[in-house]
């Protein structure tokens, strides 16, 4: 490869991971031709973008970036597939789901991730990622937690209403 094809690619790799608020390091070799389409397939229905990319090209896309991803770095060993996505815990959730379609299988396998400005080092860290909320699950949990006093005052004034309105009745039966 020539050094300004590399220069291109090494661009390219940086504009895309800017693109995404989250990006996980796979490693997706052992893959035959079918799993590696059917993960494609699942990427794609996920909103999650894939990219094989060069170990050295990606270093150098992130050293180019704003930012520390310092720790990345002990994890570009081998195959690097690059899963990128907008929603910090898609990339997982597609990892476990396409395992636990398969049993068997090992592959992709997670390196490390970058979600929410933190890095995750290691395939343990898959259920923790996995339990990683998005930002509109946060949003959907505050607003929730926010109506549930206002609709506890609306409850208790309405069943109140009525066990009041029913003592009345009863208390007017009583008297003719």
């Amino acid at each position: 490869m020539k050094k300004e094809d590399k220069i291109i690619a090494i661009e390219n790799i940086a504009k895309t991971i800017q693109e995404y608020s989250c990006f996980y390091l796979t490693e997706t070799a052992g893959l035959d031709a079918e799993k590696t389409t059917a993960l494609r397939r699942e990427c794609n229905k996920a909103d999650v973008k894939l990219m094989v990319v060069k170990n050295t090209l990606l270093h150098k896309a992130l050293e180019s970036l704003e930012g520390d991803y310092s720790e990345l770095y002990g994890a570009l060993h081998g195959s690097t597939s690059l899963m990128l996505a907008n929603v910090g815990n898609a990339p997982a959730k597609l990892i476990k789901d396409i395992r636990k379609a398969d049993k068997d299988a090992v592959l992709p396998r997670l390196k490390a991730a970058y979600v929410e400005e933190t890095i995750y080092m290691g395939e343990d860290q898959l259920d923790a990622l996995c339990a990683i909320k998005s930002k509109n699950e946060l949003i959907a949990d505050v607003v929730a937690l926010l109506q549930s006093p206002a609709k506890n005052v609306i409850s208790a004034l309405t069943s109140g209403g009525s066990k009041l309105h029913g003592i009345l009745e009863t208390l007017s039966k009583k008297e003719a």
